[in-house]
């Protein structure tokens, strides 16, 4: 069975079960469905039309070469020297001819940091956004937690066993030398976009804001050929990644999607995943795409403006029906509850109107109060006991974080069952991230690397 039969066939499962809007499901079918992912990232070039070959699986994300007539185009650049290293000799099979030019789609790492090994003794012009280097919009301020956080994302620290992939790549990159390569862009293109030839290729750069607001995409007219960089793969987009990141403007992201559509490409090619061949395909996804994150953004809306609150928005909003079949919105990488909360703080901010949320008791108090209701420290403890027995790792998992707070409470136990809770989630989740998230943190605990105030 080929990939895209394999992965139809899974949200048929999905839509069955009512899963569509949950990521948890049944352990064998969560590592079934991330097995099957990883072949939209196995190590490969792809030839996606006459001209164009790009390199898949040789890092995280994808690097693209332009045949043109007296030279080369590159767009993207992976993680380091190593990794594009590697792909350059790869793609290289299909033309010796020099680079005359480098193009990011946007300024994450992974697209950038291979740079020179492309650029050699070439000396090509590097295009990108005027805005470039906009992507993280974080700072240094909060790069510690930034970094820990997006190692737990990744699952850059799990052993070899608890090991699947990142959703959009995968799980084992060389990253040593991330960033090394890195050379800064000279051509610098407005939101008008630009269009040009080089090496003999008619090529058009367009302002593309969405998963970053330095985002661009690139367009082949004469060979139908679409480059969407970050802003579309094969997976419901990470609208929001939960190693933090500001607010990303998902209406630009739609607008974004919605345009490269409307240039009907016979071909996509993301900035990771495998490409669509095919126009019907390839056009078929990219407005699937589009519709999907506004469907997700007005919902929200529409939830925020009845004054409901992000937890509850969280868990009704679902895809329209005649998108729950689409593979490449499966939540391998986004999820749609996190999506919706995102945007709720983007446009309105931490608070959800509710008077009782306005100035909530602090944790330990609240625990106190929970232990109360329990009838007593104990017999909160046996409640957690029973929910880590019965399978409902979710409620354990609070328990535990009340019982944490209780200076009578059995604070090694809480510890316990939030490692075996943490774990039978993890177990079931088939969304990357959240699945090494889960994992990462139960190991950081179980090793006593998290302190005992915040484990």
């Amino acid at each position: 069975m080929n990939v895209s039969a394999s992965r139809l066939l899974i949200a048929l499962a999905l839509i069955a079960n009512n899963s569509n809007a949950d990521t948890q499901v049944d352990p064998k079918l969560a590592l079934q469905m991330l097995n099957d992912q990883n072949q939209l990232f196995e190590q490969q070039v792809v030839q996606v039309s006459e001209n164009v070959f790009t390199a898949v699986g040789f890092h995280g994300a994808n690097t693209s070469m332009i045949v043109g007539t007296d030279g080369v185009i590159i767009v993207d650049t992976l993680r380091g020297p190593t990794s594009a290293s590697n792909a350059f000799n790869a793609l290289r099979q299909y033309s010796d001819k020099p680079v005359k030019a480098i193009i990011y789609t946007h300024s994450h790492g992974d697209h950038t940091g291979g740079a020179s090994v492309f650029a050699g003794s070439d000396n090509p012009a590097i295009y990108a956004m005027k805005k470039f280097g906009t992507a993280t919009g974080a700072g240094r301020a909060l790069a510690p937690i930034m970094a820990l956080r997006g190692v737990r994302q990744f699952g850059r620290k799990l052993p070899p066993h608890e090991v699947t992939n990142r959703g959009l790549a995968p799980a084992n990159t060389i990253d040593h030398d991330g960033g090394n390569g890195y050379l800064p862009p000279t051509v610098g293109v407005t939101s008008d976009g630009l269009i040009a030839t080089i090496a003999g290729v008619h090529i058009e750069l367009h302002a593309g804001p969405g998963e970053t607001d330095d985002a661009l995409f690139v367009w082949l007219p004469e060979e139908k050929v679409l480059f969407a960089g970050d802003n579309f793969y094969q997976a419901f987009p990470n609208l929001y990644a939960i190693r933090g990141t500001p607010y990303r403007n998902v209406l630009n992201w739609s607008d974004s999607v919605a345009a490269m559509a409307d240039l009907e490409p016979e071909h996509v090619v993301p900035g990771h995943t495998m490409p669509i061949i095919g126009s019907v395909a390839a056009t078929g996804a990219l407005s699937d795409y589009s519709e999907a994150i506004r469907s997700v953004y007005e919902q929200t809306v529409s939830g925020i403006n009845l004054g409901k609150s992000p937890d509850l928005i969280s868990h009704e909003v679902e895809l329209p029906a005649h998108l729950k079949d689409k593979p490449y919105l499966i939540e391998f990488y986004g999820t749609v509850p996190h999506a919706v909360r995102a945007i709720y703080a983007g446009l309105l901010g931490w608070y959800d109107g509710n008077p009782a949320t306005l100035n909530p008791l602090h944790p330990k108090a609240e625990a106190q109060q929970m232990a109360r209701l329990a009838g007593g420290t104990k017999r909160l403890s046996k409640k957690m006991r029973r929910a880590l027995k019965d399978g409902d790792f979710q409620w354990a998992l609070e328990l535990a974080d009340h019982l944490k707070w209780l200076d009578d409470g059995d604070r090694q136990l809480a510890r316990e069952i939030k490692i075996k809770a943490l774990r039978g989630l993890a177990a079931r989740e088939y969304n990357a991230p959240n699945r090494n998230y889960y994992l990462s943190y139960a190991n950081e605990l179980e090793s006593g690397q998290l302190s005992e105030v915040w484990f």
